[in-house]
């Protein structure tokens, strides 16, 4: 068996990659840099030159500049919605029996603090969310001409592979310079905000779960579990001894995005997938770095 991940540098292709070698499925890992494969998601040519050369059991498109910012606007265009379109023809026209995962986000839908289902209405305030909608309306599409075309709307999700901007790895970075005497202090915003901290492995083994079946196609992908900042600061700060409030000073007039982002997960769940990382388990899993915790099994 065979499988394609676009976007195979990120947390999610490292934890579905070694998720599918533990399967025995052979990965073409795909990315602009370096990586077993190098293409672009954007360029049809390329894409449909890959799926007509593998004929994959499995394709997951997961690349994208995780950012809401306007000046990410053609980026992710380009590499979600006009990449979404670019693997649905071409698995249309050379492989219509593979399975194709297209990724989904907790921040396309309205979010009125509540937790979000499948059905929630979506609404486009970012460009990054522009494109997400239209990626889940092509799927949709190209599901109706008989292609088998998975959607997992992603909540926040974390790992030691997370960039440096993320806030779970900025805190973790900025505990560890305080602990050996590199940093004093570190700003944050308003540190009260809750969403989910599921560990990135977690979600990857959602999203294999959600393909292996033929009855459930859209699902969001979650703990259902928030936290808020200041609980990941305390569990960080725990780690080296220290009192978060010693260290963490509040940015002025700061506003957020959303005060609130939670997810109903039990579509997914009835397939028997929980999540096994705890908030506790996570924050040392990042501080040690370790990509796999021990004894942790798919």
């Amino acid at each position: 068996m065979k499988a394609v991940i676009f976007g195979a540098n990120g947390q999610d292709g490292f934890y579905l990659s070694h998720l599918c070698n533990q399967q025995e499925i052979e990965c073409i890992a795909v990315s602009r840099s370096s990586c077993s494969y190098k293409g672009d998601v954007s360029n049809y040519r390329e894409v449909e030159q890959l799926i007509h050369r593998y004929n994959p059991n499995y394709i997951f498109h997961l690349a994208a500049n995780s950012t809401t910012l306007h000046s990410a606007l053609f980026e992710n265009h380009q590499t979600i919605a006009t990449g979404t379109l670019n693997i649905l023809e071409a698995v249309y026209k050379h492989s219509p029996t593979t399975k194709v995962f297209i990724t989904g986000s907790g921040l396309q839908f309205k979010n009125e603090g509540l937790p979000i289902v499948e059905d929630s209405p979506f609404d486009a305030t970012s460009p990054y969310t522009i494109a997400r909608i239209q990626s889940v309306y092509a799927a949709r599409y190209y599901r109706s001409l008989g292609l088998k075309v998975y959607v997992g709307y992603l909540f926040h999700h974390e790992s030691p592979l997370r960039k440096p901007n993320h806030i779970s790895q900025m805190i973790i970075q900025a505990v560890k310079n305080i602990n050996l005497g590199k940093q004093n202090s570190l700003e944050l915003g308003d540190v009260s905000i809750e969403k989910e901290w599921t560990f990135a492995g977690d979600v990857a083994k959602a999203i294999f779960t959600l393909v292996q079946q033929d009855n459930l196609y859209e699902a969001v992908i979650g703990s259902g579990i928030t936290y808020s900042i200041q609980d990941w600061l305390e569990e960080c700060f725990k780690l080296i001894g220290k009192n978060w409030q010693n260290y963490v000073f509040l940015k002025e007039g700061f506003r957020s995005e959303y005060k609130r982002l939670v997810s109903n997960p039990q579509k997914i769940k009835s397939l028997h997938w929980q999540p096994k990382i705890s908030l506790k388990e996570l924050a040392q899993i990042m501080y040690n770095s370790q990509t796999i915790p021990n004894n942790y099994n798919f």
